[in-house]
This record gives structure tokens, sequence and C-alpha cells, in this order.
């Protein structure tokens, strides 16, 4: 064995890797949202992951044509050039920080259970607000300091996972399940279309294993396999505890929760839970929001050495943090956190994650048309073809089931940010 494959990662690590990217806030925070639908939102779970599979081909694919890429810039501007570059890259880089409001959300949600405050609105957009100023003064710190941060959080934050997966079948209720199987009134197809988007919100992060392949041995067959696995381990846990805990708690009153892990443990095993798995919850969604920040601050960085973004989003500090452009994402997301306000924090943590789903989506799009047309010295073969097909397939019909103001929402958003590209842009005067 060389010295530089040892450094790299074998198969099994690599699909960890890909399935703890998408085990996140969703895990704690989706059930709420899911229960104002019901127990057939199982079926959703169930095309979700069909759809992330999908997709999760044809990046594994793109990964093997670009085995150096580190953002959607680097596949998407040899097939479709400069400016769907920018705007895959500039897309999946404002979903990213968006989706970190709502990882605000599920983490705040499970805090104010231990403070002595009230569960309100007010104090929910104070408490997020907070909570964003407080992970980007930790990332200040440097990289080193948040990456230690969120390993301790990430170990504490496995117990409510644990504790559901392994000890819920012996509280799980059928008739609750039965009660709560459509509670909306309409059909379970449309339920089931309807409920695409939230979910799909599990599975962002898919095209992680294609981002690492440069550090995964054997690419070529390793990072198929860690993308497909991991998609499936993500998908089977999300099933099995959406299932479970439907089986447990009344859907009304999981709907109304801001702790719905917590509810739900406080079931099991009585009120003495309820404090110790809202701690863990709170810890693993707070590490995961500060570990998210970093990479946004980083993300950002990245373009704007590539004149995606204005220069002072690539301004790092001698700690390696990007301040600078972490100060305008933290007041941005204060920004969102105050016009996202709504009366539960499922219906906040939907909003959010519908925005963000369809922005990635967009992201996604790009991926599909590069192996569908292919580019100069990587045409596209019949596999390709079909792969790219099959991702804008899966893209179609995500795009379908996202309410129609998210759509109008995020193609403004894309004009928008096309429009300051060749206005101001420092890529486009190159260009």
């Amino acid at each position: 064995m060389t010295a530089s494959s040892a450094r790299k990662i074998g198969p099994v690590l690599a699909t960890f890797v890909v399935a703890n990217n998408m085990i996140g806030s969703g895990f704690f925070l989706l059930p709420a949202t899911l229960a104002q639908s019901g127990g057939v939102t199982a079926l959703a779970w169930l095309l979700g992951t069909v759809l992330a599979v999908v997709l999760g081909g044809a990046f594994a694919r793109l990964a093997r044509q670009y085995p150096d890429m580190q953002s959607p810039d680097d596949y998407v501007r040899p097939a479709l050039g400069r400016d769907m570059g920018f705007l895959a890259t500039t897309l999946y880089w404002i979903s990213s920080w968006v989706g970190n409001n709502a990882i605000a959300v599920a983490a705040f949600g499970y805090l104010v259970i231990l403070l002595p405050i009230d569960d309100s609105p007010a104090v929910r957009l104070v408490g997020q607000v907070v909570l964003i100023w407080l992970m980007f003064a930790l990332n200040l710190l440097g990289p080193r300091g948040i990456a230690r941060f969120q390993s301790m959080c990430v170990v504490f934050g496995l117990l409510p996972v644990v504790a559901v997966l392994t000890a819920g079948w012996a509280s799980f209720d059928g008739d609750i399940y039965r009660a709560a199987w459509n509670v909306t009134g309409h059909s379970d197809a449309s339920v089931v279309f309807s409920s695409l988007a939230p979910i799909f919100w599990a599975f962002v992060g898919l095209e992680t294993g294609a981002m690492i392949a440069g550090v995964v041995d054997d690419p070529d067959r390793n990072v198929p396999r860690a993308t497909i696995g991991g998609i499936l381990i993500a998908g089977v846990v999300y099933l099995v505890s959406s299932v479970l805990m439907m089986g447990i708690v009344p859907a009304p009153e999981m709907a109304a929760s801001s702790a719905p892990f917590a509810l739900v443990a406080g079931k099991m095993f009585g009120a003495w839970a309820i404090p110790l798995i809202a701690a863990a919850a709170a810890l693993k969604a707070t590490g995961t929001l500060g570990g998210w920040m970093l990479v946004t601050g980083e993300s950002g960085a990245r373009a704007a050495q590539r004149g995606m973004l204005p220069s002072i989003f690539g301004r790092l500090r001698a700690n390696g943090s990007a301040g600078w452009g972490l100060l305008i994402v933290a007041a941005a997301m204060s920004a969102i956190v105050v016009i996202t306000s709504a009366p539960t924090v499922g219906d906040q943590f939907r909003t959010l994650i519908d925005m963000v789903v369809m922005l990635v989506v967009m992201a996604y799009i790009a991926a599909g048309l590069s192996l569908l047309l292919g580019a100069p010295g990587k045409p596209s073969g019949t596999r390709e073809r079909l792969l790219g097909m099959g991702a804008l397939a899966a893209c179609g019909l995500l795009v379908y089931s996202s309410p129609v103001k998210t759509l109008v929402g995020a193609l403004i958003v894309a004009l928008l940010a096309w429009a300051a590209w060749r206005g101001f842009g420092r890529g486009a005067k190159r260009a």
C-alpha cells in the first residue's frame, strides 16, 4: 500500500460519511412537520429515497468524470458555461446558509425545554437569533475549534437516535398510528406528493460522496457504493423513526410540539427522560449548526476566490476563519428568522426547508444537464444520458410537488443572483 492510498478512506467509512451528512436536524424536527399530514408520509419517504438514489447515481458518475471537483462549478461550467456554473454554485451556497436557519429552529426548539422561558413565537425569534450569533462567534475561533465542538456534539447527540430506534417498538401503538394515517382530508396520493419537498430536506447532502471522491480509495467503484449505501441508510433510519414516533404520540400533539423527540421520550420512559433527550438533541443540532456555518464560510470563500461572490467573502482571518463573510451570512440569517416566523416550530421549519430544497434542486438540475449534454473531452455516453435524464426526472417531480410560492421565490433568487453576476460580477467581466 502506498503512502497516498494509506491516507484514503475505504467504502464503509465513506458510506457513513455520506449517511451522517444527511442525518441531521431533519431527524429531530421533521416528525412534527410530517405529523400535520399523518402516517401516509411513510410512502413519501419511500418515494423520496428512490429519487435520492437516482440523483446519487448521477453524482457518482460526475465524480468519475471530475475526480477533483470541489464545487458545482467544477462539473457545470465545462458542459453549460460560466453563467450556469455561477448559478449552480451560488444557489447551492445560498441554500446552505438558509438551511442553517432550519437547523437553528430545530436546536432552539429543544433548548426552550431546558430554559426557564415560555415557548412563544417572540421567544423563539430572539432565541434563534442569539443562537446564530453564538455560533458565529464560535466560528471566529477558527476551523479547529468548531470541529472539536461539533465532534463532542455528535457523540452526545446520538442518544435520542439510539433510544428511539431500539426502545421505541415497546411503546408503539398500532391504533394511534392507524388513526393518524391521513389527517389532512386530502387523498393519500396528494399528501404523498405534497410531502416530497420537506422529506427531501433529509437527503440534501447526497452529493457529498462525489465531493470527497479525491480522498476515497478506488473512487470509480467506491464512490457509487458509498453514495447509494449512505442514501439507503439515511432513508431507512428516517422511515423507521418516523413510523415509530407516529405510533407513540397522537398526530395533533406531535404537530404542535417544538421538540418531538423529547415528547416521545416522555411517553416511552416518563417525564424524567424529557430534559435528557432534549439536551442531547439540542446539543447535536447546535453542533450541526456550528459545523454548517463553517462549511458556509469556507464555500463562500472559495466562490469569492473564483470571482463568483464579492471579495469580502474571501477574506480569511489569521486562524483560517472567514470572519467577514460569516458576519454577512449571520446578519442575513437573522433577517430570515424574522421573515419566516410562524405560530409553530413545525410551520417555520417547513417554510425554510421547502425553500432550501428548491434552491438545491436547481443545482441538481444543472448536474443532470451536465451529464446529459456532456462537455469537451468528456462526451456523454448512453449511461451518462440515462443518468442525466433520471436526475432531471427526479428534479421535475420535486419541483412539481413544491408549493408555487416557493418555486416563484427560488426563481426570483436565481434571477437576482444572475443579474448581479452579469452587472457587477468580476467573473462576468472576464467572460
